[in-house]
């Protein structure tokens, strides 16, 4: 995360469990050319209460792009996708599943419930970080994100 070259900061939302794979995403945006904002819940229904600023996030910011791991506690990944995309206000957010599961199954659901792109998760640590920049790169810095 580096200093601005923009106004302000990109959001991203991170939906992950696992404070392995948390730590790796910080570590791979810290050389971020762009000035990155990461926010971290670790289950579907803190996710969903940041995304609707309700109790503990109470004026949190509305996310540019969403990390979403499928396999989440209390609510999972496809639930969580399928309440933002079914979302007027929400739907727009551009979603990228980051999951361990290569299932097709899975692929064809997160696809079905509109999700942006399907990334698996590599278990090797500089490919993981390369899969994060990848993701930063193409997102936040090629493609044109929805004004807010």
């Amino acid at each position: 995360m580096t200093a601005p070259d923009s106004p302000r900061a990109i959001e991203i939302l991170m939906v992950e469990d696992n404070p392995g794979d948390v730590r790796l995403t910080r570590e791979a945006l810290k050389g971020s050319k762009i000035w990155v904002q990461l926010s971290v819940v670790d289950d579907g229904v803190a996710a969903l209460d940041f995304l609707y600023q309700r109790g503990a996030h109470t004026g949190a910011p509305r996310p540019d792009l969403i990390l979403l791991d499928l396999n989440l506690p209390k609510k999972d990944g496809r639930e969580v996708l399928a309440a933002i995309k079914s979302d007027p206000a929400l739907k727009t957010i551009p979603v990228v599943i980051l999951t361990t599961s290569q299932a097709e199954e899975d692929v064809l659901r997160a696809y079905k419930l509109s999700a942006n792109c399907y990334v698996t998760k590599p278990v090797d640590f500089d490919q993981f970080t390369r899969i994060v920049r990848t993701i930063e790169q193409f997102w936040l810095i090629v493609v044109t994100l929805p004004p807010k």
